[in-house]
């Protein structure tokens, strides 16, 4: 089979009857049921094929979905399409989840994800791997069967009345004794408990009650609980001894505490917990002659001259809760006659240098992606309307609809490729993406990216020549998709911008150093971009080429493997007439070059 056509084959029939609906429902559930995690094929596809999942899910009973599910002959072995089944109605979910086949790996990347509801399902199945078990034990998933309930004691002979069937024939029992009992005279005591009116006294009580021994016990765990924690914060705040009789109070760090001290900046009064450990501690030291600048000084300044203090640093010594920096916020206080009384005010800790407020580009990338993160959202809902109608997922539209729609759901893709170069862009200038090291080949991906490009630009008579031996290999300690992403950025670039008859040079080394170990692609610039000043901030556009180095043009394109080559540890920079690309080679120590790289060096390239 060359193209597995079949789910689109089920997706164009238009299922109306009750016995299509039940069809269509069985075809989906086998193709989904047997697609494999991470398989390629057509996304537009699969989503057509969830969202008539979904809406057969609302034309058919629960009871009938569940009975589709149990139906011998097919199991589930997709780990989305078990997810989705779990979160619909208990038959349906425990019909799925007793059906579904798949491996430990996918059991434990799945279980996390399943509804809590649904994960008790689980533990009817008898057939888990052992590492599935345990995930389930670990998240507190156990069997869902009550302990069978002890035996009633039996009741002794002296309390048991004598069985009728023990009497003589004919023999008629003797009625219970009638007992009178006077107004005046105290009622007579109940007679002892035994066994069996135990046993019928706790079943009456129950009844009586409404509720059973499992909600009590419940509610037992609960009043512990809250008794335990009331104990515990009592602890916490009240003062003991260190007789060993009980735990040691959380010794957890104050962020913050209200203050207000004296004339001579000594605290009198604080909030909370901290008063016992600040009151009586100086604000500050009165200077020793002969000593320099302290970082209490100008908290000292402004204590002299009255003046309110803003964030000034302050370093408390004592116990664990309080010891620290800080940072000190105060007013001075005045007496009704205008005389000076002190200072009132707040401690806080200093949050040091991690909490300092971002770099103006980190904030403009902050907002640049906000304003993606909003345009994104309209072009994606305009994409998936388009492959609807294109589609025909909710009825037949003309061809001339099913066009326009096709052609709006390419536009609308290419918009979101350029959004996500742009939010690449950002977070690899500010920092805030690092590529992840690995393994490519340099020289591959040039041959490769060139071979792909030549048929492109053939017309124009353009070609890209590199001028290195095939049997080059050149490793790079970058991730050989981004590294491909980067070539491609490079090379597109070029051949866009090439004329007719142009051959644009690809030149390929090690560098090898004192302290470095780089690859080296020298490329020739084509005559439209040898003549632009700043290169990276070129705008031709290549209209009639058929090669696209991205939504926003060349200039944009270069701008982006500029920064993607820095995040690498290596360069983007125009030389002359070359443009020329630096990334750091694979070696064990970063300053010798790799085996591959010293055979391409020795081979003259």
């Amino acid at each position: 089979m060359l193209f597995d056509d079949r789910l689109a084959t089920v997706l164009r029939q238009r299922a109306t009857g009750e016995a299509g609906l039940r069809t269509q429902m069985r075809q989906l559930l086998d193709l989904l049921g047997r697609a494999r995690a991470g398989a390629q094929g057509d996304q537009s596809l699969l989503a057509a094929a969830w969202l008539r999942l979904e809406a057969l899910a609302e034309a058919i009973p629960a009871s009938e979905r569940a009975r589709m599910i149990r139906e011998p002959g097919w199991r589930l072995g997709n780990p989305a399409l078990v997810a989705h089944l779990a979160e619909q109605e208990s038959e349906v979910a425990a019909a799925a989840l007793s059906r579904a086949s798949l491996s430990a790996e996918e059991w434990t990347a799945l279980i996390p994800d399943l509804p809590v509801r649904a994960r008790g399902f689980l533990r009817l199945r008898r057939d888990l791997p052992v590492d599935v078990e345990a995930l389930l034990a670990r998240l507190g998933v156990h069997d869902r069967g009550l302990p069978a309930p002890d035996p009633a004691p039996e009741a002794s002979p002296q309390a048991a009345p004598p069985s009728p069937a023990l009497a003589a024939p004919g023999a008629r029992p003797d009625p219970p004794p009638l007992r009178v009992v006077s107004p005046a005279a105290p009622p007579s005591p109940p007679p002892a408990p035994t066994a069996a009116s135990g046993t019928e006294a706790r079943t009456r009580s129950r009844e009586e009650s409404g509720r059973s021994e499992i909600s009590a016990l419940v509610e037992r765990i609960a009043q512990y609980q809250r008794t335990r924690g009331e104990s515990r914060a009592e602890l916490e705040i009240a003062p003991r001894l260190p007789l060993g009789e009980a735990p040691e109070r959380s010794r957890r760090a104050l962020r913050s505490f209200g203050f207000a001290a004296d004339t001579t900046g000594r605290i009198e009064w604080a909030s909370g917990e901290a008063a016992p450990m600040v009151i009586g501690t100086r604000l500050f030291q009165p200077p020793r002659l002969g000593e320099g600048a302290t970082p209490e000084a100008g908290l000292a300044r402004a204590f002299a001259r009255r003046q309110p203090i803003v964030q000034a640093p302050l370093t408390l010594v004592g116990a664990p809760a309080i010891a620290g920096d800080w940072l000190v916020d105060a007013t001075p206080q005045f007496s009704e006659e205008g005389h000076f009384s002190g200072y009132f005010g707040r401690l806080r800790r200093d949050p040091g240098p991690a909490s300092a407020p971002p770099r103006p580009e980190v904030r403009e990338a902050d907002r640049i992606r906000q304003l993606l993160h909003e345009l994104r959202t309209p072009v994606t809902a305009v994409q998936g309307y388009a492959e609807v109608i294109q589609q025909q997922l909710f009825g037949p539209a003309p061809h001339e609809y099913r066009a326009l729609a096709a052609a709006i759901a390419a536009d609308a893709a290419r918009i979101l490729a350029g959004f996500e170069e742009l939010d690449r862009l950002a977070r690899l200038e500010t920092g805030a993406l690092a590529l992840a090291p690995g393994e490519a080949d340099l020289a591959a991906l040039v041959r490769a990216t060139a071979t792909q490009l030549d048929p492109v630009i053939a017309g124009r008579a353009a070609a890209l020549v590199p001028a290195f031996a095939p049997e080059t290999a050149l490793l790079v300690g970058i991730d050989h998709d981004d590294a491909e992403a980067m070539v491609w950025r490079l090379l597109a670039s070029l051949a866009a911008a090439a004329g007719a008859g142009e051959r644009l040079s690809l030149s390929l080394a090690p560098l090898i150093g004192p302290g470095t170990a780089m690859a080296r692609l020298a490329c020739t610039l084509p005559a439209a971009l040898a003549g632009e000043e700043n290169l990276f901030a070129a705008t031709a556009r290549s209209g009639e080429s058929a090669v696209s180095p991205g939504l926003f043009g060349t200039g944009f394109a270069l701008r982006l493997a500029r920064a993607e080559a820095r995040a690498a540890g290596g360069a983007l920079q125009r030389e002359g007439e070359l443009l020329v690309l630096r990334l750091p080679l694979l070696t064990e120590s970063g300053l010798v070059p790799s085996p591959q790289a010293q055979g391409a060096e020795g081979s003259g390239v």
